[in-house]
C-alpha cells in the first residue's frame, strides 16, 4: 500500500516534532516497511531540516515535507523559505570539528540526496530505496 504524507508549518523547533508524529503514523500505516530504512530515513530529515530551523532567522521562515511511500522507496520532499545553502553537501568533517555533521549524516543515511535553490526557496529532494 503506498501513501503520502505532509507537513506544513513554520521553521522552530518545536515543530520537529510534527516530522516525528509523521514517521511514526508511516510505521503504523506502512508495517512491511523495514524499521531500518524508516530509522534512517527519519535520520536524514531531522537533521536537514534541523537545519532549517537552525540557520535561518527565527520564527520567519516556512517549510513543507512530503513523504511517498511507495512500493520500492520513500522519497521525501522539503521546501523551505530560508536562505541558500552556502556550502556544498559534503563528506563528514574530521573529528575535531564541531559543526558540518547534519548533512553527511543525511547523506549518509539516504541512497540520493538532491538539493537545489528555485527562486526564493530551497528544495530538497530525499530517497531511500526500501530493503
Amino acid at each position: 500500500m503506498d501513501g503520502e504524507y505532509r507537513v506544513e508549518t513554520l521553521a522552530v523547533p518545536e515543530t520537529l516534532n510534527l516530522l516525528h508524529d509523521l514517521l511514526d503514523r508511516v510505521r503504523e500505516d506502512h508495517p512491511d516497511v523495514e524499521r531500518t530504512d524508516l530509522m534512517l530515513f527519519e535520520t536524514a530529515v531531522i537533521e536537514i531540516t534541523n537545519n532549517v530551523v537552525e540557520h535561518g532567522p527565527a520564527g520567519t521562515i516556512h517549510y513543507s515535507f512530503t513523504l511517498d511511500v511507495e512500493h520500492d522507496r520513500l522519497l521525501g520532499h522539503l521546501c523551505d523559505g530560508g536562505p541558500p545553502l552556502e556550502k556544498p553537501l559534503r563528506t563528514m568533517p574530521h573529528t575535531g570539528s564541531e559543526n558540518g555533521r547534519g548533512l553527511a549524516l543525511a547523506r549518509i543515511a539516504l541512497d540520493d540526496l538532491a538539493y537545489q535553490r528555485v527562486d526564493e526557496h530551497n528544495e530538497w529532494t530525499m530517497v531511500r530505496r526500501r530493503r
